[in-house]
């Protein structure tokens, strides 16, 4: 891959009203398969007992309660495609179903989405709609985050040969961390918010932001192999771009993009 993307899962999930269920041994990563399964195993199981122990351990207010019902059935449940599944302030963003053919084969071959469930899944993977935070202490596994970086530490390196764009949320960023000479062709990203001379994280700019510069990335058709190309990248496409930390042998790159407003 020239660069590889990271991305959050959405807490939201389109409404899935038929279709065949998921297929573990036909999702993308074939070496997550057996994680996958021991993960969905539980949770299952988790979801067929006491319903309050399960949105305990989901961390489920009352009102999704319904969830927990919903993850009791995942195995026979029909799945869409990631990209249609996901939905939310940066997948709203991103808008998949805008791309053009060429810009949207950019984004199967180069997005990778997180989650506590799969581990990580490609855009056209067929999942489920579920409800399993990638902070979640799953029993008998543990923590999820930990769980997963442990499950993807020989999988993932072999899917990244350029470019590392992580863009997760700390709670699945936990679950792969570039290791080795991956982490000098790493970048995160921190969205700032300046407004009257002041600059502060914003929830919603941040997701909004990330998911209009990945669709902006991808429809540019540049293929930037190191963070310092996507530094000249993204500012070429008209972002106000900063380096907040050189990358190190340990250390990301940290470049922050500096917005007043959404587009």
């Amino acid at each position: 891959m020239p660069f590889l993307v990271l991305l959050p899962p959405s807490e939201g999930k389109a409404a899935v009203a038929d279709g065949a269920p998921v297929d573990l041994a036909a999702l993308s990563l074939p070496g997550l398969s057996a994680a996958r399964g021991r993960v969905l195993d539980a949770l299952v199981e988790l979801c067929r007992g006491d319903e309050e122990t399960a949105a305990g351990v989901l961390g489920l207010s009352k009102g999704l309660r319904g969830e927990v019902a919903r993850n009791a059935g995942l195995r026979t449940a029909p799945a869409l495609p990631a990209g249609e599944l996901y939905t939310g302030v940066l997948y709203d963003a991103l808008g998949l179903a805008k791309l053009d053919g060429a810009a949207y084969a950019r984004a199967e071959r180069s997005v990778l989405v997180f989650s506590g469930l799969w581990g990580a899944v490609r855009l056209g993977d067929r999942i489920p709609a579920y409800r399993c935070s990638g902070g979640v202490k799953l029993p008998p596994l543990g923590a999820l985050g930990a769980y997963w970086r442990r499950e993807t530490a020989d999988v993932l390196p072999a899917e990244a040969d350029g470019l590392v764009l992580d863009l997760r949320s700390s709670a699945y960023a936990a679950s792969w961390k570039p290791a080795g000479a991956l982490v000098e062709r790493t970048a995160t990203v921190r969205v700032l918010q300046e407004k009257d001379g002041r600059r502060s994280v914003v929830s919603h700019f941040n997701k909004a932001t990330k998911g209009r510069l990945v669709r902006d990335l991808l429809n540019s058709g540049a293929e930037p192999a190191t963070p310092g190309e996507l530094l000249e990248v993204l500012r070429g496409l008209g972002y106000t771009v900063e380096v907040a930390a050189q990358g190190t042998a340990r250390k990301a790159w940290q470049l922050d993009v500096v917005v007043t407003e959404i587009h």
